[in-house]
């Protein structure tokens, strides 16, 4: 089998539809399987998936045991010479997924690809950064990196004077789609559960990094990340800005050591 899709949904029944339906539509020339992992949804996620998508590997978790814990789940079973993290609220155009696994299979020193995403108005979003560091943090916090967004001294970590129409080296690719090749996998592990949200993708391209395999945007293929899946009040954004915080600081414990970790705390 060419690929496993691996897609984590969380009470994002209407999109999740729209997502795999655009898989099946736009998948035409690669052997694939799609393995979706619900995460304790409270809508009609499973029930749908039962009906609609019969075909689905379908896993049905009976807590949310976070995103990284959930992929895991996936990647545990997939069976493809490749996986790929698809986000729920992603829309597969132009055969992305076949484009993409034909640049792969044309470039074996990658471990890491990702395409060019755009939003509902076909705008293309800013994926692909940098590794977080003290400095890039510094930059973030003092709004250096705001105001002189296009510095490549003080916007390093988000990279805006590149307008992702041309392929790049880069650290860390966006989660909304990651395809990475399964002996990668092997060598430099699965998601680490420690992340509940957030920089678990980051935390996964800096292991294949030091295992010595390149993470890549490509432009050659293209995906819609409609976003907003849920919507959030007040409260969960202040829950989510916590989350990412945890998740930004176990990063720099765990690969920028101590004084790092000290000075990001």
């Amino acid at each position: 089998m060419d690929v496993s899709i691996v897609v984590v949904s969380w009470n994002t029944c209407g999109l999740l539809r729209e997502c795999l339906r655009s898989i099946y539509e736009q998948t035409r020339t690669s052997e694939f399987e799609v393995i979706v992992i619900d995460n304790n949804s409270s809508d009609n996620s499973v029930e749908m998936v039962r009906t609609k998508f019969p075909d689905v590997k379908l896993i049905v978790n009976d807590t949310n045991r976070g995103l990284a814990a959930a992929i895991n789940q996936g990647m545990e079973i997939a069976g493809g010479r490749y996986v790929l993290l698809l986000n729920s609220d992603t829309l597969i155009c132009e055969q992305a997924i076949d484009k993409t696994l034909a640049y792969a299979q044309n470039h074996p020193g990658l471990g890491i690809i990702s395409c060019q995403v755009v939003d509902s108005d076909g705008r293309i979003t800013m994926t692909s950064f940098s590794f977080p560091s003290p400095w890039n943090l510094f930059c973030r916090l003092s709004g250096l990196a705001s105001t002189f967004k296009h510095s490549k001294l003080f916007g390093a970590e988000r990279m805006l004077w590149w307008d992702r129409k041309s392929e790049r080296q880069v650290d860390v690719v966006s989660g909304s789609f990651v395809l990475v090749r399964q002996e990668v996998v092997k060598q430099a592990g699965y998601m680490d559960e420690d992340y509940f949200l957030y920089f678990e993708e980051t935390d996964l391209c800096y292991r294949v990094a030091k295992a010595g395999w390149k993470t890549v945007f490509w432009p050659g293929a293209k995906i819609v990340h409609v976003h907003g899946g849920s919507q959030s009040s007040r409260k969960d954004n202040l829950r989510m800005f916590a989350q990412f915080h945890k998740s930004l600081l176990i990063f720099f414990k765990k690969h920028l050591g101590p004084v790092s970790y000290f000075l990001a705390e």
